[in-house]
């Protein structure tokens, strides 16, 4: 189940990359949903569901248990957006590295105090440690596998390194703890184990089905990138073909009347009389506003 998460985190991942907005607040908020909720928290209470005491009755506290899986989904998703909008510097994914890797390793804790049982718990402060320092390092591979992984068979590898690493960073904290004293015959308080199957078998099967059918209905990173460097290419051609706007008022172009451009009269001038031209008072003669043109009768010799 880990590896499962972690492949569909990747690839929720890499369709962020090669979009903007709202789009890829959604591809992110699947990739931690995939990663946080299916690839750490899934595994980590069916790994529970495999721990016994002998002799020792064990309960979960039901609130406590989905807060665990909360904060594994939330402190995914804070580092993935991170480093998604930090860039490739190294800050962001150190920083995210190190949110995500407390936060991963602050879940399987609190799932392990929603543990009840009739026996006493008590943890190594070194392996505790240890498992803390696999949870970061393992949380900063995996980010950065988010940001740069690309291809079937690198996405796959990196799941399959990325699997490893969250069940090692699991298996680390459990050899931390320690079990001591016999188990009294009344039961603790909580749900058993058992009460939890049907609601997660249920549940996993549906979380898997949908971001998988998500996964392959949208556009694959290729798909995107060349769509994105598509409408760059149409903007920039219709950039170069639409002329700039006219500016400094309304653009006129030179009077036409009857075929061909008119003289320009300059202020102050009388025009030239004759026979036919305005103003000279014999027969023929127009207004300011009715010049003959080269088609007029009267106009020629």
């Amino acid at each position: 189940m880990s590896v499962v998460g972690s492949l569909l985190g990747l690839l929720f991942a890499a369709r962020a990359r090669s979009t903007e907005g709202a789009a890829r607040v959604r591809r992110l908020a699947g990739s931690a949903l995939a990663l946080g909720g299916t690839g750490i928290w899934v595994m980590h209470f069916i790994a529970m569901m495999g721990f016994s005491v002998s002799g020792a009755t064990i309960r979960y506290d039901v609130m406590l248990t989905a807060a665990s899986a909360v904060v594994a989904v939330v402190v995914v998703g804070a580092g993935l957006l991170l480093v998604s909008y930090g860039g490739t510097r190294p800050a962001p994914l150190l920083g995210g590295g190190l949110l995500t890797g407390c936060g991963v390793a602050s879940m399987h804790y609190l799932g392990m105090a929603a543990m009840n049982t009739t026996v006493r718990l008590s943890y190594d402060p070194v392996t505790v440690v240890l498992s803390v320092v696999i949870a970061v390092a393992a949380a900063t591979v995996a980010l950065w596998f988010s940001l740069r992984v690309r291809g079937r068979l690198l996405t796959l590898g990196a799941a399959l390194l990325m699997g490893v690493a969250v069940t090692g960073m699991h298996y680390t904290g459990m050899f931390a703890m320690s079990v001591t004293g016999t188990g009294s015959s009344e039961p603790p308080p909580g749900a058993a184990p058992i009460d939890f199957l049907v609601p997660l078998l249920v549940g996993i099967s549906l979380l898997t089905i949908g971001l998988l059918m998500a996964v392959m209905l949208s556009p694959s990173e290729k798909e995107l990138r060349s769509e994105a460097e598509l409408l760059a290419r149409i903007e920039r051609r219709r950039e170069q073909e639409d002329p700039p706007p006219a500016t400094g008022g309304r653009h006129r172009g030179p009077a036409v009347r009857h075929g061909g451009p008119q003289p320009q009269r300059r202020a102050g001038r009388t025009p030239a009389s004759g026979p036919g031209w305005p103003g000279n008072g014999g027969p023929g003669a127009a207004g300011p506003d009715d010049r003959p043109s080269l088609f007029d009768p009267r106009s020629r010799p």
